[in-house]
């Protein structure tokens, strides 16, 4: 005669342990959606959001935004690899690094808009 085979009760899941994966995304989603919030409140409260102008509602104030690069002169992205291009980007960096050194970031505002020359008239 057979044996009889010994039956093993399985073990009893709680909901929570039945339904582990679907909490672990659901807490995920509410971390996410309050973490959107958050940045919106404070894109909203610190004054960003007017200073965006690329929000639909500011296209019509977008081309009368003045766009004040400087004497700033792009490296071009494509061309010969030789000694004279070396030299010509090797200026052009040393000229912006001089321009970044020049501001004393231990000083009392670094981030000031004279010092980040925000605020300098368009008809210079």
């Amino acid at each position: 005669m057979e044996e009889p085979v010994p039956v093993t009760a399985e073990p009893v899941l709680s909901f929570w342990d039945q339904h582990r994966y679907m909490l672990l995304i659901g807490i995920s989603i509410g971390i996410a959606i309050f973490l959107v919030v958050v940045s919106m409140a404070l894109y909203e409260s610190s004054g960003a959001a007017q200073l965006d102008l690329s929000r639909p509602g500011y296209s019509s104030v977008t081309s009368q935004a003045v766009k004040n690069d400087g004497d700033f002169q792009n490296y071009p992205t494509s061309g010969a690899l030789d000694k004279a291009s070396l030299d010509q980007f090797k200026s052009l960096y040393d000229k912006q690094a001089s321009q970044a050194k020049a501001v004393d970031a231990f000083s009392g505002d670094p981030l000031s808009p004279e010092v980040l020359e925000l605020s300098t008239p368009a008809n210079q």
